[in-house]
C-alpha cells in the first residue's frame, strides 16, 4: 500500500486554517446570540466572510493561501467538516422522541408528504423556465430534475441546530419538523441518486432504484431489530464490567460510523445513518448519559462549528452582480421558501395542526442548509449546473436557513403551544431537574408480599408512567403467581420480571443496579430488633444510585396500607430534602391528597438569631410550596422549635394524622457501618405510619 501522508507546509495551512474557521465561527455564533439569534445564524456566516465573497476580495492571497484550491488541502478540511456533520446528526437522534413522534404520526406523515411534492412541482417548473445561461450542459430535463430534487431537500442538521439553539427542540412542532426532515432528506437524497443515474447514463434504471429504496427499507428494520439488541447488549455489557468512559465513547463512535457507513453505501448519505445511530443509543435503556453527553458537547464546540463554517467558502457573491444572476437568485428564493412554506400548510391544516404550528413547521422545514450546498456540489460535479445555478441554488440554501431563526422567533412569539403540549414541557422540565423521580427505570427487589406491594404502589404513584419498573427475584419463590398482585398495580406503566433462581438477592441487586437504573425501591416491615435489616444494609452501601426504603406501618387502622390521605414531609433545605419531596408531591398530586411541609427550628439565640432563623424557615417553606403547587400537590406548612428535630416531625405526624412520612438522607459510613442520620433512623424505628425514605449516594 502507497500511503502518501500530506507535505509539512499542507499539514501547517491545515492546521491554520482550522484554527481560523473554528476561531471565526465561534466568536461570530456568540455574536449572533447576543443579538437573539441561534449560533448557527453565525457560523454559517463565518464561512462567507472567509470564503471568495468577501476575504476572496479584500485580500486574495490571504483567502488562497488558507483556502488553496487543492485536493488534499480541500479533503481534509471538508473531512473534518463531515465529521461535524455526522456527529451532530448522532447528537439530534439522541433527542429524538419516537414516542411523540408516533403520537404525531398521521400530522407527520402528512406535513412529510405536503412539504416535499409542493416544492418538487415549484422546482420543476423553476428549472424548465430559467434561462439557458444557467444549464451546464444541453439536458434541460435533467437541469429541471435536479432543481425539483433540491428544492424539496430539508437540512436536518441545520433544522437540528436551529431547535436546539432555540429552545424549541421539544415543542411538538420541533419533533414533527425532525420527522418531516427525515422523510424529506430520504426521498431526496434517494431522488437526487435517481437523476445523477440519469445524468450519466442518460436513462434512469428501474432496477437500480428499486435497489436503493429496498435497501433504505431494509437497513430501517435491521436498526431497529437487530441493530437496537446489539446496541442494549454492547451498552449491558460495558455498564457490567465498568468499563472507563473512554472506552464507551470508542463503542459509541463505532455504532455511529457502522451506521454512518451503511447509508452511504446504500447511497443515501452518511448523515442519515448517523441520526438513526443516535436514536437507537437514545432509546437504550443501558446508554451512557455522560458518554452522550461529552459526544454532544464536542460536537456543538468543535466539529458542528467548522461543518457550518466551510458551507460558505465555495459561494461567490460577486456572482450576483450579473443583474439576470440576481434576478434568478431571487426568483429560486422565492419559489423555494413559498413552497415548502405553503407545502407544510397544506399538511398542517389536513391534520387539523393549530395555524402557528403549522406555520413554524413551514419556516423550520425551509432552512436547506449545507446539505443543499453538497448537492449543489455534486449537480456542479456532474456538469448539470454551471457556477451561476450553483451559486444561486447555494444562495438559496445559506438565505432559507438564515430566514429560519428570526421568523421563527417572531412566528412563536407569545404561543406557548396548546395546553396539552404546555402541560407536557412542565413536566418534562420538572423531571429533567429532579434528583430522583425521572423517568430512568427503577429496580424493585422482591419476593412477593405486603412489603414489596407497598413499595409498588409508592412507585406508580410517585413515578411518571414513563419510567419502566424491572421486578427482581432471585432464590426460590413458593408461589409462581407471588408476583401477580405487584405487576398488576403497573398496567399502565412498562414492566419487566427477571428471576435468579441460583442466586442470592444482594448479589443479584448490586449486580443489576449498574445497568443504569435510576433509583432501588425496596419495600420491608418493620422490625422488633433492627431498624433496617442486614440485607438492606449491604445494598444501599454496595450500590452507587439513590435507593428508596418503603417501610410500612406499625398500624394499620382502619386504612389499608397504600390508601394516603395526608403526607408529611420535612423541608430542611439541601438535596435530600428536595430528593424527598420529589416523591411527596408525585404522591399527592396523583392521589389529590395533601402535603404537609414540615419545619423544625432550632431554639434559643439572640433576637437577631432568632428573626434570622425564622426568615430562612419562611424562606424554605415558601420555595417548597411554590414547587409543590407546580407539581400539582396541595399543602399546607407547619413550623416547630425544638432540639430534636426527628421527635418533632413523629409529634407533627401524629397531630395533624398523615398516614406517610417520606424524608430524605445521604449514606453515611460510621466506622464501617451504614449510618443514616439521626433523624431518618428514629422516623424509620418509631413512625407509626407508612415511611420513604430516600436515601442518596455520598457523591449526591
Amino acid at each position: 500500500m502507497d500511503l502518501v501522508p500530506p507535505s509539512e507546509h499542507q499539514v501547517l495551512v491545515f492546521l491554520v486554517a482550522l484554527a481560523v474557521l473554528l476561531a471565526a465561527a465561534r466568536g461570530l455564533g456568540a455574536l449572533a446570540q447576543r443579538m437573539g439569534q441561534p449560533a448557527v445564524v453565525g457560523e454559517l456566516t463565518a464561512g462567507l466572510l472567509l470564503g471568495p465573497s468577501v476575504l476572496g476580495r479584500v485580500s486574495p492571497g490571504v483567502e488562497e493561501w488558507l483556502f488553496p484550491p487543492d485536493h488534499v488541502q480541500t479533503a481534509m478540511i471538508f473531512t473534518v467538516a463531515w465529521l461535524g456533520v455526522i456527529f451532530l446528526l448522532l447528537a439530534t437522534g439522541f433527542e429524538t422522541d419516537l414516542g411523540l413522534i408516533r403520537r404525531l404520526g398521521r400530522a407527520a406523515g402528512v406535513v412529510s408528504t405536503g412539504s416535499l411534492v409542493v416544492p418538487v412541482v415549484g422546482g420543476l417548473v423553476v428549472g424548465s423556465l430559467m434561462p439557458e445561461i444557467f444549464l451546464g450542459s444541453d439536458d434541460r430535463t435533467g437541469f429541471a430534475l435536479f432543481m425539483g430534487a433540491a428544492l424539496s431537500i430539508s437540512s436536518l442538521p441545520v433544522i437540528a441546530k436551529i431547535l436546539g439553539d432555540m429552545g424549541y427542540m421539544r415543542r411538538d412542532f420541533g419533533q414533527l419538523t425532525l420527522a418531516a426532515g427525515m422523510a424529506n432528506d430520504v426521498v431526496g437524497w434517494i431522488a437526487l441518486g435517481v437523476i445523477a443515474g440519469l445524468v450519466s447514463a442518460g436513462s434512469i434504471s428501474v432496477g437500480d432504484v428499486s435497489v436503493t429504496l429496498l435497501g433504505v427499507l431494509g437497513f430501517f428494520l435491521v436498526a431497529f431489530t437487530i441493530g437496537q439488541r446489539l446496541i442494549d447488549h454492547a451498552f449491558r455489557t460495558l455498564r457490567r464490567r465498568g468499563v472507563a468512559p473512554m472506552s464507551r465513547i470508542t463503542v459509541l463512535v463505532l455504532i455511529t460510523l457502522v451506521a454512518s457507513i451503511a447509508t452511504q453505501w446504500l447511497g443515501v448519505e452518511a448523515v442519515l445513518g448517523a441520526f438513526v445511530a443516535g436514536v437507537l443509543v437514545g432509546r437504550s435503556p443501558f446508554h451512557d448519559g455522560e458518554v452522550v453527553e461529552s459526544v454532544e458537547h464536542a460536537s456543538s464546540a468543535f466539529l458542528a462549528p467548522i461543518f457550518f463554517a466551510t458551507a460558505g467558502l465555495r459561494v461567490d457573491l460577486g456572482l450576483l452582480a450579473d443583474l439576470t444572476v440576481l434576478m434568478w437568485a431571487l426568483v429560486v428564493l422565492l419559489v423555494a421558501s413559498l413552497t415548502k412554506f405553503l407545502g407544510s400548510i397544506l399538511g398542517g391544516s389536513i391534520a387539523r395542526l393549530p395555524g402557528r404550528e403549522s406555520v413554524a413547521l413551514g419556516i423550520a422545514l425551509n432552512a436547506r442548509g449545507a446539505l443543499e450546498i453538497v448537492i449543489a456540489s455534486v449537480g456542479l460535479s456532474l456538469g448539470v449546473l454551471n457556477q451561476a445555478s450553483y451559486t444561486v441554488v447555494v444562495l438559496m440554501a445559506m438565505a432559507t436557513s438564515m430566514m429560519a431563526p428570526p421568523l421563527l422567533k417572531l412566528v412563536l412569539r407569545g404561543w406557548p403551544g396548546t395546553v396539552d403540549e404546555q402541560e407536557r414541557l412542565r413536566r418534562e422540565e420538572a423531571l429533567a431537574q429532579n434528583l430522583v423521580v425521572r423517568t430512568d427505570r427503577i429496580l424493585i427487589p422482591t419476593q412477593g408480599g405486603p412489603a414489596s406491594l407497598l413499595a409498588a404502589q409508592v412507585v406508580d404513584l410517585a413515578w411518571p408512567t414513563e419510567a419502566k419498573v424491572t421486578l427482581l427475584t432471585a432464590g426460590a419463590i413458593d408461589d409462581d403467581d407471588a408476583l401477580a398482585p405487584i405487576t398488576g398495580i403497573f398496567d399502565q406503566r412498562p414492566t419487566e420480571s427477571k428471576h435468579l433462581p441460583e442466586q442470592d438477592l444482594v448479589a443479584a441487586l448490586t449486580e443489576e443496579a449498574k445497568l443504569g437504573y435510576g433509583a432501588i425501591v425496596i419495600g420491608f416491615r418493620p422490625g422488633h430488633h433492627e431498624t433496617v435489616a442486614a440485607w438492606i444494609r449491604q445494598v444501599v452501601e454496595e450500590t452507587t444510585i439513590p435507593v428508596v426504603l418503603v417501610r410500612g406501618p406499625t398500624r394499620n387502622g382502619r386504612r389499608t396500607p397504600w390508601a394516603f390521605a395526608r403526607t408529611l414531609v420535612p423541608v430542611a433545605g439541601g438535596r435530600t430534602a428536595k430528593a424527598s419531596q420529589e416523591i411527596a408531591y408525585g404522591i399527592s398530586s396523583r392521589l389529590g391528597t395533601e402535603t404537609v411541609l414540615a419545619h423544625v427550628a432550632a431554639p434559643g439565640g439572640s433576637f437577631s438569631r432568632r428573626e434570622a432563623i425564622r426568615r430562612a424557615a419562611a424562606g424554605l417553606l415558601h420555595q417548597a410550596s411554590e414547587q409543590a403547587r407546580d407539581a400539582g400537590a396541595r399543602v399546607q406548612t407547619l413550623e416547630r422549635t425544638g432540639t430534636d428535630a426527628a421527635e418533632e416531625i413523629l409529634d407533627m405526624a401524629r397531630d395533624v394524622g398523615c398516614d406517610l412520612v417520606v424524608v430524605g438522607s445521604t449514606q453515611k459510613d460510621a466506622g464501617g457501618d451504614l449510618y443514616l442520620g439521626h433523624t431518618t433512623s428514629e422516623i424509620l424505628a418509631h413512625a407509626r405510619s407508612t415511611v420513604v425514605a430516600v436515601l442518596l449516594p455520598p457523591s449526591g
